[in-house]
């Protein structure tokens, strides 16, 4: 399925567009996006020249022009355009609207499922939580439509449409069966509500294997500026532990700032500080830009023996920076458990037109790591030494030892074997029964930044 566009949003002084558009019309919008592209993109011999007169919204012009970029795999839906004031929210406060959970489904099976429930949400108050599977979806309770037949007549499309617009305020009748539990029929409204990056209940845990006493952290996303205090205290609490091994989770981690990556880096990176993390290169004509992050000495830094990096195909941007970024410091002590990454080893820029609460984020440049090494658009899989294959296993909550990822990032830490995610042939191995997240047509700052959110 289509995975994160958002993230890698960089910590890079770049100009204000020069092109400010007289009114805000959709012509406007076009010329003054264009010349931006013009300007700025990373790939700029992989850009289309196309009529603006042909397009009714300006994201469909955008993925016009960039379409050749999309053709080789270097821009998945990552060049976009948003609201300055729903980015700005989410960024400062984690601000968002919906029912507060993460759906993923079953294409061949027409079956839908919470794969990620947030606390202090609608959902959640209503028993919505992992692994709840919906059945069907109404305004009313006369009127449900079971998620099956929403599949058969118009695919996930028609699921996220009945689900209805992400506002407060907006109520669906959910039929659902909890996680081992009875068919339960709930109205639940849709509020606004604050995305905790790192939840309250398995995001920081000590788990024990053995004798061993591993830290577990779980990141929901880098966007949340919050995210950087709370992995701070997490580590906080791994280095008054003793913690020498680590999970981090970052399953459904799309990412977000870059500077939240270069905190988790410095926090993995005790004893390192003023060596080089990673560089951010932007095309040639704009190498001005280019910069050279380095290791930040962080007061509650560990130096940990081995790290297991939980991923899967939602795991992207900022989530793969860190990863690759700590490569040549901790190489053979890293492993991917799960399923390979995205493939997103680029990151964009913002460019505002604040009269038409209009943010542009074209990708502008790519990251390297300490090595030069970067442009893993295949995934981190075939560049980390260690991968071990697992599922998601939904029917287990998120911190469980007993999940298939967690047991399995757990075995790598005390040096049991695993299966690798990448063949002897080279292929990737994915899980047979490989959810997608759900996606809204026209999706929110939330949404673009996190897949599946409702």
């Amino acid at each position: 399925g289509t995975a994160p566009p958002g993230g890698g949003v960089p910590t890079v002084p770049v100009p204000s567009p020069t092109p400010t558009p007289a009114a805000c019309s959709l012509r406007a919008q076009q010329d003054a996006v264009s010349q931006l592209l013009d300007e700025w993109y990373l790939f700029p011999d992989l850009l289309a020249t196309v009529n603006p007169a042909s397009f009714t919204d300006l994201q469909s012009f955008i993925n016009a022009r960039v379409a050749p970029a999309r053709a080789q795999n270097r821009d998945r839906f990552f060049t976009f355009a948003t609201s300055i004031a729903e980015e700005t929210a989410l960024i400062q406060s984690g601000a968002s609207a919906g029912f507060g959970f993460r759906l993923g489904f079953d294409a061949n099976a027409r079956r839908l499922f919470v794969v990620e429930g947030y606390e202090g949400t609608p959902a959640f108050a209503a028993g919505l939580d992992r692994g709840t599977e919906i059945l069907a979806i109404g305004t009313a309770a006369g009127n449900l439509q079971t998620v099956s037949s929403l599949f058969a007549a118009g695919g996930s499309q028609a699921v996220s449409n009945a689900l209805g617009p992400n506002d407060a305020g907006v109520t669906r009748v959910l039929q659902f069966r909890p996680r081992g539990g009875a068919v339960v029929e709930r109205s639940v409204t849709k509020a606004a509500f604050a995305l905790d990056p790192v939840s309250d209940r398995y995001g920081v845990l000590i788990l024990t294997d053995g004798s061993q006493r591993v830290g577990y952290l779980n990141l929901r996303t880098f966007i949340v500026e919050d995210a950087q205090r709370q992995m701070r205290e997490a580590f906080g609490r791994f280095r008054s532990e003793g913690v020498s091994r680590v999970i981090i989770d970052l399953r459904y981690n799309g990412g977000g700032l870059v500077s939240g990556a270069e905190v988790l880096g410095d926090l993995l990176l005790q004893g390192r500080t003023g060596q080089v993390w990673s560089e951010v290169q932007f095309r040639p004509a704009k190498s001005a830009q280019n910069r050279i992050r380095r290791i930040a000495g962080e007061a509650n830094a560990i130096n940990p023996q081995r790290i297991a990096f939980i991923t899967t195909g939602e795991s992207a941007s900022a989530s793969e920076s860190t990863i690759n970024s700590l490569l040549p410091y901790l190489g053979n002590n890293i492993a991917l458990i799960g399923t390979n990454t995205f493939g997103k080893p680029v990151g964009q820029s913002a460019f505002d037109f604040t009269q038409c609460d209009l943010r542009v984020r074209p990708v502008t440049f790519r990251t390297v790591n300490a090595n030069g090494q970067g442009d893993y658009f295949n995934g981190l899989a075939s560049v980390v030494p260690n991968t071990c294959r697992a599922a998601d296993d939904i029917a287990v909550p998120l911190g469980d030892p007993a999940e298939a990822s967690i047991r399995t990032a757990l075995d790598f830490l005390a040096g049991r074997a695993c299966t690798p995610i990448v063949s002897s042939t080279g292929t990737f191995w994915q899980m047979r029964e490989e959810r997608e997240m759900l996606e809204a047509r026209e999706p929110s700052a939330s949404q673009i930044e996190l897949p599946g959110l409702f």
